[in-house]
C-alpha cells in the first residue's frame, strides 16, 4: 500500500545543500529567465540597466525586501538561454549570480536536480523537454504547456507513465483573486465571466484562462474565437452554465488581468496586479512538488487549459466554428 504514496522527486535538501535547478530558454519578450533566476538566487541591482528590455521585472523585484525575495532550499545553479529572446546566459548569470553557463541545454544532465523551461512559445515545448523527460528529470515548463494537440497527447503519455512534468501560468496564484478561488457562494450561481490580457491567444490566452479556471473548476464545453490574429475575443462555455468572454488584445497592456464575475444574486469585479507575489507562488508550488511529490493541482487541469488554447486557435482559423472541447484529443 504505501507504494503508492507520493515520494520526494528530489533528495530532501537544506541550506547546505539545496535543490540544483537549470533555467533554460528564451523567448522574445519574455523575462522569466532573469526575474525567476532572481527569486531563487538573489540579484545584483546594478547589473541590470534602466534601459534594459524587461526593465518591468527589474521595477517588480525592485519593491521586495531582500529577507523575502528568494525562495529558500533551491538554486539556479546552471543555465542556458538558447533561442529568440534577444538576451546572453552570460548576462543572467551575472544578473542573478548563476555559477555555470552551459552551451547546450542538455549540458545540465546529470548536474541538476530539475530543469525550467523559461520560454512561452508551446510549439516547440514538446521538443525541448524531451531530453529532460528522457532523463528522468522533473521539469518545470512556462505557459503554455502547448498550442497543438499532438504535442499535448506527447505530453499526457509521459504524465500518464509517471514523468514529473508541471507548468501553469502565474495567474493561478494571483492574490487578487483568491477570495474567488475559494467561494463565489455570495454571488449566487455564476452566469457570466470576463477577463482580458495583452499579446497573443496563443502566448497569453492561458492567462487569462488560468487565472479563472480554479473559480470556475473543470467542465467547460466549447469555444469560439470570433476575432483576429491581433484582436482575440473568446466565448467559452462551462457546464455550470456559465458564459465566459475572453479577449487578447496585441497592444492591451493597460488592461491587463482584469476579472468581472457576475452571479444570480451579486457581481465582483477586481484586477490583478501583484507580479512578484504570483511568480514567486508559482515556483514556489513547483519545489514543493518536487520535495512531496504531490502536484499542487492535477494534470488533468492543465489538460483541459491547453484544450481551451487550442480550441481558441482553431476556431479563429475556420472562422469562427464552435469548436467542442471533446474534439480536441480525437485522433
Amino acid at each position: 500500500m504505501s507504494s503508492n504514496l507520493p515520494r520526494p522527486l528530489v533528495a530532501a535538501s537544506s541550506n547546505a545543500s539545496p535543490i540544483r535547478l537549470a533555467m533554460l530558454g528564451s523567448s522574445s519578450g519574455n523575462g522569466h529567465p532573469y526575474s525567476w533566476s532572481a527569486m531563487f538566487n538573489g540579484y545584483d541591482r546594478e547589473v541590470m540597466p534602466p534601459h534594459h528590455p524587461f526593465v518591468g521585472a527589474l521595477a517588480y523585484l525592485n519593491k521586495q525586501p531582500s529577507a523575502t525575495l528568494t525562495i529558500p532550499g533551491a538554486k539556479v545553479t546552471h543555465v542556458c538561454c538558447q533561442g529568440d529572446g534577444g538576451f546572453e546566459a552570460e548576462d543572467v548569470a551575472r544578473f542573478a549570480s548563476i555559477p555555470t553557463i552551459v552551451e547546450k541545454p542538455t549540458d545540465v544532465i546529470g548536474a541538476v536536480d530539475a530543469v525550467i523551461i523559461a520560454t512561452d512559445f508551446g510549439g516547440d515545448h514538446a521538443a525541448r523537454a524531451q531530453p529532460f523527460v528522457e532523463a528522468g528529470l522533473p521539469v518545470f515548463i512556462d505557459k503554455p504547456l502547448t498550442d497543438n494537440a499532438p504535442d499535448l497527447k506527447i505530453f499526457m503519455d509521459w504524465v500518464a507513465s509517471g514523468k514529473p512534468i508541471m507548468s501553469s501560468s502565474c495567474m493561478r496564484y494571483t492574490k487578487e483573486f483568491a477570495p474567488y478561488r475559494h467561494s463565489t457562494h455570495d454571488l449566487g450561481e455564476l452566469r457570466f465571466v470576463n477577463i482580458t490580457t495583452a499579446k497573443s491567444w496563443e502566448r497569453y490566452g492561458i492567462h487569462a484562462l488560468e487565472a479563472i479556471y480554479p473559480i470556475l473548476g473543470p467542465g467547460f464545453l466549447t469555444a469560439q474565437n470570433t476575432g483576429t490574429l491581433d484582436r482575440n475575443v473568446v466565448h467559452l462555455t462551462h457546464r455550470r452554465g456559465v458564459d465566459v468572454i475572453v479577449v487578447a488584445n496585441k497592444d492591451m497592456y493597460g488592461g491587463f488581468g482584469c476579472l468581472q464575475l457576475c452571479g444570480t444574486a451579486g457581481k465582483a469585479q477586481t484586477a490583478y496586479s501583484d507580479t512578484f507575489f504570483a511568480f514567486k507562488t508559482q515556483l514556489e508550488a513547483f519545489i514543493d512538488y518536487l520535495r512531496t511529490g504531490v502536484r499542487p493541482f492535477p494534470f488533468s487541469e492543465t489538460v483541459e487549459l491547453m484544450q481551451l488554447v487550442i480550441a481558441g486557435i482553431r476556431s479563429r482559423e475556420q472562422g469562427g466554428r464552435v469548436v467542442p472541447l471533446a474534439e480536441i484529443l480525437q485522433a
